[in-house]
């Protein structure tokens, strides 16, 4: 490969190893490595990309703005030691950049002009590869995109191009992950928490099987498509979302714009046309779960019972009191949350006061009482089946939207 021969080329006349990143700082090619290593150079071989911390080190640094050759300091933290730093540009256009570790005796200005001299070589050849790569997985992220678009005939043709492309290897059942990220503050991600997502998504794709997975970041969420193959077989959707999630909590650590990571989990379709349906059912779990985190990190659709209905309630227009009147005065006293809380028990558990007391661990008389103050403050009736179901909705309802948080 013509990027090969040059790096080794400028490698050997500088006499230290040299690594070549993209723009987004995915490994691209890199020489012998011999002498001294950092943690850092060892994991981007093995893993061909970066960290997202060390993304971030990078670009505080400024080498996405750098035109000229920058002398990067060490980082302890990171187990990162010092770097000449090479950006690769071509025509303006930031192409990637090459590394050398700097420790021990540092590279001479002689060394640098080495490395810039084969610039015009290397960029041009860095820019055919790109440009390459760059078609090929627009390509793919286009047709991802409008697999989850409303449209019967761009779905079909979104599906026919992966085909024909042999992005995926086969149609066949599909299942849709979607990683959500619950911001700290005012639900905005910054750049660094993108990062992460995107890569968590690419090091299970790569941990599936590339041809049996699509994946796609949006705005606020990343998803990840089980496309037929080995993730219907050897490796299944549930041990797919569990090494997505494993990725996305290593990924974020130390993030301060991220409080937590969700995971929702679609039911499976038998074909990539029915993308869309498994996406929306995993896109409401997730959004399910950034507003309950009781229910885990890992949130099924299947596994959703009613707020599998009540997560498409336009809540704009359906609140608790309009549900039950009753139940929403009694929501916006504190003093009223123990009785709250005994209410939903007694619900969940078919009205069984026996069942009920033992949970709550309460005496019967006591729970009675609580019961009876529900149906007096609440105008109610918890004999009516028709009057449990409507507090039993407004009580779920009120999990949902926040307005209802027991043991806050």
């Amino acid at each position: 490969m013509e990027l090969q021969r040059i790096v080794d080329r400028v490698a050997a006349r500088v006499k230290r190893p040299a690594l070549i990143e993209d723009r987004r700082q995915r490994v691209v090619v890199y020489s012998e490595h011999t002498g001294v290593i950092d943690g850092v150079r060892r994991s981007a071989i093995l893993r061909r990309h970066n960290t997202p911390e060390v993304i971030a080190w990078a670009r505080e640094i400024g080498v996405m703005e750098a035109r000229q050759p920058v002398r990067t300091p060490a980082c302890p933290d990171l187990d990162l030691l010092p770097r000449v730093c090479v950006p690769i540009r071509h025509q303006d256009l930031l192409l990637g950049f090459v590394w050398f570790i700097d420790a021990a005796e540092g590279m001479s200005d002689e060394d640098i002009s080495v490395v810039t001299e084969a610039m015009p070589d290397l960029s041009l050849a860095l820019y055919r590869e790109n440009l390459l790569g760059e078609l090929t997985s627009q390509r793919e992220a286009e047709a991802t995109r409008t697999l989850l678009v409303e449209s019967p005939e761009a779905r079909r043709e979104a599906v026919r191009s992966l085909l024909t492309d042999g992005v995926v290897a086969r149609d066949g059942q599909v299942t849709a992950l979607v990683a959500q990220l619950a911001a700290t503050r005012d639900d905005v991600l910054d750049d660094k928490a993108r990062i992460a997502l995107e890569h968590a998504l690419v090091a299970t794709r790569q941990w599936v099987g590339s041809r049996e997975t699509l994946h796609l970041v949006r705005h606020d969420h990343g998803v990840l498509l089980l496309c037929g193959g080995r993730a219907t077989g050897r490796v299944a959707a549930e041990d797919a979302a569990a090494h997505l999630d494993q990725a996305l909590r290593a990924a974020t650590r130390g993030l301060a714009s991220v409080s937590r990571t969700v995971l929702g989990v679609g039911d499976g379709r038998p074909r990539l046309y029915d993308s869309l349906l498994s996406y929306q059912e995993a896109f409401q779990a997730a959004r399910v779960g950034v507003q309950l985190p009781a229910l885990g990190p890992v949130v099924p659709w299947a596994d959703l019972g009613i707020y599998r209905l009540l997560s498409g309630v336009d809540t704009r227009h359906l609140d608790v009191a309009r549900v039950h009147p009753g139940l929403g005065r009694l929501l916006g006293d504190e003093a009223h949350q123990v009785l709250l809380e005994t209410l939903e028990v007694y619900l969940d558990l078919a009205g069984n006061a026996h069942a009920t007391a033992e949970r709550l661990r309460l005496h019967r008389t006591t729970l009675y009482y609580r019961l009876q103050r529900v149906e007096l403050l609440a105008g109610t009736d918890l004999k009516d089946g028709n009057e449990r179901l409507c507090l039993h909705l407004a009580l779920k309802l009120g999990r949902l939207t926040g307005g209802y948080q027991p043991g806050r």
